[in-house]
């Protein structure tokens, strides 16, 4: 079966479906791109995987790696090979050959934190993908700022964002991480991406 490898390009709410987001995959050596509409569950845990923020205790895909690797095992890649009535199907592919039904959110937020690579059937990307819009970037570092901010996309933009985050002292960046510290340990991990994305964002307007 003839497949191509992608990588997650970013998360954004589905303004059609209430509590719904669009994971955007791009296959690593093209161009085209496909949407799948995860659950917000499913977003939150990739979203924080790929922020790097770590929750007190194992979130279920956390807990569903603990399991795997304490029973001898690990997770070789993850495909996603049909695409049947407008719904996507994966596999989990194990070290030892085994193949597992998926959901394609949960197979990427298990992917993510194996570190093992995400493909997609072509007959599935041929029909599912789009091409970017003229003028739209192809991998520059606007483009990643702008789209690729998993955590604002996941946690929504608040009114309540600093609007010249440079001219903040730097007690407001001690600020931001005390806050950021409080939310994971009362496990707001949504609060928390919003709060380690503004925290990157002051940190590098301070550079």
């Amino acid at each position: 079966m003839d497949r191509v490898q992608v990588e997650i390009l970013g998360i954004s709410a589905n303004p059609s479906t209430s509590g719904a987001y669009a994971l955007i995959l791009r296959e690593t050596s093209g161009l085209r791109r496909i949407p799948i509409i995860i659950g917000g569950f499913e977003a939150q845990a990739i979203a924080l995987e790929m922020e790097g923020i770590k929750p007190p205790r194992p979130l279920t895909h956390d807990l569903v790696k603990l399991l795997v690797e304490a029973l001898g095992g690990s997770l070789a890649e993850v495909s996603i090979h049909e695409l049947r009535e407008g719904t996507f199907f994966a596999t989990l592919r194990l070290s030892d050959d085994q193949e597992i039904d998926a959901r394609p959110s949960d197979a990427i937020a298990l992917a993510i934190r194996f570190g093992v690579p995400i493909w997609v059937a072509e007959n599935v990307m041929a029909e599912a993908s789009f091409l970017p819009e003229e003028g739209e970037g192809d991998g520059d570092e606007e483009e990643d700022e702008d789209e690729l901010s998993l955590a604002e996309r996941l946690a929504g933009k608040s009114e309540e964002k600093p609007a010249k985050a440079a001219k903040l002292p730097l007690t407001a960046l001690d600020k931001l991480n005390q806050q950021l510290s409080e939310a994971i340990k009362k496990e707001e991990y949504e609060r928390a991406a919003k709060l380690r994305d503004d925290i990157r964002k002051l940190e590098t307007e301070k550079k």
